[in-house]
C-alpha cells in the first residue's frame, strides 16, 4: 500500500507518495490543491524526486539529450524523511538511497514563512565505498525535480501552457518573452520524445544569455510555477515530457553542458547549487511579487538596503575610465550639490597610461593623482559623501606588475596553459595566496584610503573552468565559484558596513548567490538612456528594487526632457548618478536635484514595495513601458492583498508610484490597467517633474484604468497614486 506525505505550508500544496516498490515520487507542488485522479500509478513510477547520473551505470529507454531515466536516480528508494522548523520556516528533508551504487541522497525543501517560495538543494553521499577505486563519478544531479506540470485542466498542454523566459545580453539584459511550448518545438506527440526546452548558462557569467528566472503558466488552471537559479556560475534547467506528463529539472553544472564531473570518494558528500521554486494563482506579477519577498528574506541584512543611498559614479557618459584629481574635484562639488551620498571613482585610478591589461596590483597612479588618492577621498568626505573606488579583484592583466609575485597555481589552467580572456588571467580563489592578495587590497582601500564603497566589476568570462586540483574543468570552476562567495562573506564579516556593488560588465552575473551577499547590483552597461528605460522597467523581475542600480547620466548636450527621462529610469530603484553634472545648465542640474530630493522622500517605502507591470514586461520594440511599485498590499492583487492598515514603512497611506515611458510610440496616449485599484477613488498626480510640461492624465475608478498623455516621443514621468 502506497504511503502519502502531504503538506500544506505557506500557501503551497506539496504531495509525495512512497509507492509499493519503495520509490519516492513528488506528485504535486502548487498553489492549487492536488487532484489524485490526474496521475496514474504507472506514471508515479516515472516521477523521480531526483535526477542523478553516475558514470558506468546504463540508462533505460529513449532519452536523447534529456535527463530522464537517469541512473541510479530511477532506482532510489525512500528511507525516511525529517520534518522540522528553523528560523526561516518549515524544513523537509527526504532521504533516499540506492543499495547497488552505495549512494544516499537527501533532498532539502526549505520553506520561508509568509512566502510561497521554497529553496531546494540536494546532497549526495557515497556511503558504501571503501577505497579510492570505489568513487562514484557524478555526471548530473538535480537540485529540484517535478513532474506533472500540466496535469491540471482538460485542455491540451500545447494550448494551455505558457513559458516566460528572460533573455539576456550585454547592454540588453532582462528581456522577457512569452512562448507556447510548440513555439519552442516541444509538441505533444507521444508519451515522451527526445526534444526538450533547455536553458543553460555556461562559464563564469551566470546571466550572460539568460536571466536565472522563469515562469510557467497553466492558463486553464490559473496557476503559475516559477523558479530562480541561485549560482554565480553555470546552471541548467529543462522542460520536456515523460510518461505523458511534463517535467521540470533544475540543476547546477552538468557534464554534457558544462564539462562538470565529480569523483565522489567514499564518505564524501556533494551538495548541489540552491534553487528557489514557488507557485501562485496570480500570474506573472504574482510570481514576481513572491520572489521579491523571498529575495528580501534570504539577503544578508545590511544598512545599504535600509538607507538606499544615492551613488555618483564618474564613469558612464562622464570620465569613461580616465579620472584625474583635476577632473574629479568639480564633479565632487556637483554631485554633493545634487544630493548624492556616495562618490565612486571608477576604472583607471591605478594606472597613468593604458590600464586594461595591467590591472592586478591596485595601487594609485601618481600622475593622475599628484596629491595622492587620499586627497580625493578626503575631499569626497568633506562634502558629506562616502568615497568609493572601482575594482576587478578576480582578474590580473597579462602585463600586471603583480605577476612577478605569482605562480601558475594562482590562475585558471587548461591543458597546461593559463586561461586568458581579453588580456586578463582568471584568479583561482581556492588558492589561499590569492585570497591573501585580495584581502590585502580590500584592507588597503578601506583602512588606508578611507573607502566605504567598492564597485566590484568582472569583465571576462573564464570559460568551462580549470584543471588545477579538480576532477574536471567544471569541478574546478564550481570550487572557485564557491570559494569566491566564501571570500565575499569573510570581507563582509570584517567590514559589515562596507558596500560592495556587484557588477559584471553590467548585469552579466545577476544571480542570488551574489545578491544574497551584495546589497546592490549593476543592471547594465547600456549607454543610451532611451534603451535603458526598458532594462530599468524589468529590473525588479530579477532583483529587488532596492538592490537594482540604474545609471542616470544627463548628457552635456541635451534638454530638459532628456534629463527627466534619465532620472525617471532610476527613481523607483537605486539611483546610480553620472554624467558631467558640473557642465550642464543650472536648470538641468535643478531637475537632477529635484529627482534626487523626491527619491529621498519615498525611498523608505521603496525598500518594502511590491513591483508590478501594468503593461507587462517591457520590450525594446514597445512604444510604451511602465513599472509600478505599491507600498501597501492592496485588495485583489497578486501580492497586493489586503493585509494591515499600516504600511511596512509605518505610514497609513496606500500609495502606488508608476514610472511611465513613452518611447517611440505612434500614439501620444497610453492606458494603464490597475486592476487592484478598480472601484477606488484615487488621487493621481505627476510626482516628477513637479511642473510636467505638456503632460496630462485621467483616472477612471470604474474601469481601474489610468490614461496618460505624453505628446512628445522619448519622454518619461513618475506618477503618484494615493487611494
Amino acid at each position: 500500500m502506497a504511503t502519502r506525505i502531504a503538506l500544506y505550508e505557506c500557501g503551497l500544496h506539496v504531495v509525495f507518495d512512497v509507492t509499493d516498490s519503495g520509490k519516492l515520487a513528488l506528485l504535486h507542488f502548487s498553489a492549487a490543491m492536488f487532484d489524485d485522479t490526474t496521475v496514474t500509478s504507472e506514471q508515479k513510477a516515472a516521477f523521480d524526486v531526483v535526477g542523478l547520473n553516475v558514470t558506468g551505470v546504463g540508462r533505460d529507454e529513449h532519452h536523447g539529450p534529456k535527463y530522464t531515466f537517469t541512473m541510479p536516480g530511477m532506482h532510489l528508494r525512500y528511507r525516511e524523511h525529517r520534518d522540522s522548523r528553523n528560523r526561516f520556516g518549515r524544513k523537509i528533508e527526504m532521504v533516499t538511497e540506492d543499495d547497488e551504487s552505495g549512494i544516499e541522497v537527501t533532498s532539502h525543501y526549505q520553506f520561508y514563512d509568509t512566502t510561497q517560495v521554497v529553496r531546494c538543494w540536494t546532497e549526495v553521499k557515497n556511503v558504501k565505498g571503501k577505497g579510492e577505486n570505489d568513487g562514484c563519478g557524478l555526471e548530473y544531479v538535480t537540485s529540484f525535480a517535478l513532474s506533472g506540470l500540466a496535469k491540471e485542466g482538460l485542455a491540451s498542454r500545447d494550448d494551455k501552457m505558457r513559458l516566460h523566459l528572460a533573455h539576456s545580453s550585454w547592454t540588453g539584459e532582462l528581456q522577457w518573452r512569452e512562448y507556447g511550448l510548440p513555439e519552442l518545438g516541444l509538441v505533444h506527440t507521444n508519451t515522451h520524445g527526445a526534444k526538450r526546452v533547455s536553458v543553460t548558462n555556461s562559464g563564469s557569467w551566470s546571466s550572460s544569455e539568460w536571466m536565472p528566472v522563469a515562469v510557467l503558466e497553466n492558463r486553464e488552471a490559473g496557476t503559475s510555477l516559477f523558479w530562480q537559479m541561485e549560482h554565480n556560475g553555470p546552471w541548467h534547467f529543462e522542460i520536456s515530457d515523460l510518461a505523458n506528463h511534463l517535467y521540470l529539472h533544475l540543476s547546477g553544472p552538468t557534464e554534457n553542458e558544462h564539462h562538470w564531473w565529480k569523483n565522489l570518494l567514499p564518505g564524501e558528500t556533494f551538495t548541489t547549487i540552491p534553487v528557489a521554486v514557488g507557485s501562485t494563482t496570480e500570474g506573472f506579477d504574482g510570481a514576481m511579487a513572491e520572489l521579491t519577498k523571498y529575495r528580501r528574506k534570504i539577503r544578508r541584512p545590511n544598512e545599504d538596503n535600509e538607507r538606499l543611498g544615492v551613488i555618483f559614479n564618474d564613469y558612464m557618459n562622464c570620465l569613461w575610465g580616465d579620472p584625474t584629481t583635476e577632473k574629479i574635484l568639480p564633479l565632487i562639488d556637483a554631485a554633493a550639490d545634487a544630493g548624492c551620498e556616495y562618490f565612486c571613482v571608477d576604472a583607471g585610478w591605478y594606472s597613468d597610461g593604458p590600464w586594461w591589461d595591467g590591472v592586478g596590483e591596485w595601487l594609485p597612479a601618481k600622475e593622475r593623482f599628484p596629491g595622492g588618492i587620499r586627497e580625493v577621498m578626503d575631499k569626497i568626505r568633506e562634502k558629506g559623501m562616502i568615497p568609493g573606488l572601482w575594482l576587478e579583484i578576480e582578474v590580473m592583466g597579462v602585463k600586471s606588475p603583480k605577476l612577478g609575485e605569482t605562480s601558475d597555481d594562482w590562475f585558471f589552467m587548461r591543458h597546461g596553459k593559463r586561461v586568458i580572456d581579453r588580456f586578463r588571467y582568471q584568479l583561482d580563489f581556492r588558492n589561499p595566496e590569492v585570497v591573501r592578495h585580495a584581502n590585502e587590497v580590500i584592507d588597503r582601500l578601506v583602512n588606508e584610503y578611507g573607502v566605504g564603497y567598492i564597485k566590484m566589476d568582472y569583465n571576462i568570462t573564464a570559460g568551462i573552468g580549470t584543471e588545477t586540483n579538480a576532477d574536471s574543468f567544471g569541478d574546478g570552476l564550481l570550487g572557485h565559484n564557491r570559494a569566491y562567495l566564501a571570500w565575499i562573506d569573510s570581507v563582509f564579516a570584517r567590514y559589515p558596513s562596507l558596500i560592495i556593488e556587484n557588477c559584471s560588465s553590467g548585469g552579466m552575473r545577476m544571480d542570488y548567490a551574489m545578491l544574497s551577499r551584495h546589497s546592490i547590483q549593476s543592471t547594465s552597461d547600456q549607454e543610451d538612456y532611451r534603451r535603458y528605460a526598458v532594462i530599468a522597467a524589468n529590473a525588479p523581475t530579477c532583483v529587488t528594487p532596492e538592490q537594482a542600480a540604474v545609471w542616470s547620466y544627463p548628457l552635456t548636450e541635451g534638454d530638459d526632457e532628456e534629463v527627466v527621462f534619465n532620472m525617471v529610469n532610476a527613481m523607483l530603484l537605486r539611483i546610480h548618478q553620472s554624467g558631467h553634472l558640473a557642465n550642464i545648465t543650472n536648470r538641468r542640474r535643478a531637475l537632477v536635484k529635484e529627482a534626487i530630493d523626491y527619491y529621498k522622500s519615498i525611498r523608505s517605502a521603496l525598500r518594502h514595495a511590491t513591483p508590478f507591470w501594468p503593461l507587462g514586461p517591457a520590450k525594446f520594440s514597445d512604444g510604451w513601458a511602465a513599472l509600478a511599485l505599491a507600498n501597501v498590499p492592496a485588495h485583489q492583487a497578486h501580492a497586493l492583498r489586503e493585509q494591515d492598515d499600516v504600511a511596512p514603512d509605518g505610514s497609513n497611506e496606500r500609495v502606488v508610484h508608476i514610472a511611465v515611458w513613452r518611447l517611440e510610440a505612434s500614439s501620444p496616449t497610453c492606458s494603464l490597467p490597475l486592476r487592484h485599484l478598480l472601484g477606488t477613488d484615487a488621487d493621481v498626480r505627476c510626482a516628477y517633474p513637479s511642473v510636467p510640461a505638456d503632460t496630462s492624465w485621467h483616472w477612471n475608478g470604474e474601469t481601474g484604468i489610468l490614461t496618460v498623455r505624453h505628446p512628445r516621443e522619448n519622454t518619461a514621468r513618475l506618477y503618484r497614486i494615493q487611494y
